[in-house]
């Protein structure tokens, strides 16, 4: 008979299961350092599908579906973490802009890079997946939905950029400086240039 703690546990995840989660999770957190690598996978398992789509002249749902997944993983990227047309002008976090001063404020996502990649290469994983069954391969006239999607992009990101122009921030820390331009200081003091040698 169950007692009213083994109810409340629920039932019980195998040992290897929790292990294989941990391993797995242990794996993707060293991809961490390694953001080159990390894009370029999701690169070539985003042509594969491409390729694998175009052998077989189908699947075209789950290509607009997965296009609208990305585009909306991508206006979670381009987005900052506080909108600010949220937040009142009193005390919300600022935004970074280009200034002067030599402040290092680097710009905080709504989705960062590494949920950005993971959920991205997630997605074309499973849309591959997706293809290898008929079932998901829906008749469709594929030029509406391709017409439709360069609608749908090409708003959704003049929204976004007229948004960067109305509060004036970059969502790159492109021109910004950062902390390795900080540690170079010269023999005089000043920053931004490596230490000299002094002659002895």
């Amino acid at each position: 008979m169950m007692s009213a703690d083994d109810a409340e546990q629920g039932p019980q995840v195998p040992a290897w299961v929790t292990n294989f989660k941990r391993h797995f999770q242990i794996r993707l957190d060293a991809t961490i350092l390694y953001p080159q690598a990390r894009w370029a996978s999701f690169c070539v398992f985003l042509v594969l599908y491409v390729w694998r789509v175009y052998l077989l002249q189908g699947f075209y749902i789950v290509s607009y579906g997965l296009g609208i997944y990305l585009l909306n993983l991508c206006l979670g990227f381009l987005s900052p973490a506080v909108d600010p047309d949220e937040v009142d002008d009193g005390g919300g976090p600022m935004l970074p802009t280009r200034t002067d001063d030599e402040e290092f404020r680097p710009f905080v996502r709504k989705l960062p890079e590494f949920k950005f990649w993971q959920q991205g290469i997630s997605s074309v994983l499973i849309s591959i997946t997706m293809t290898f069954f008929a079932m998901f391969d829906l008749p469709v006239f594929w030029p509406i939905l391709l017409g439709y999607f360069i609608l749908l992009v090409g708003f959704t990101m003049k929204e976004r950029i007229r948004h960067m122009i109305q509060h004036k921030y970059i969502p790159f820390n492109v021109g910004k400086q950062t902390y390795g331009q900080m540690s170079k200081i010269s023999a005089d003091g000043s920053a931004g240039a490596p230490a000299r040698k002094v002659a002895k």
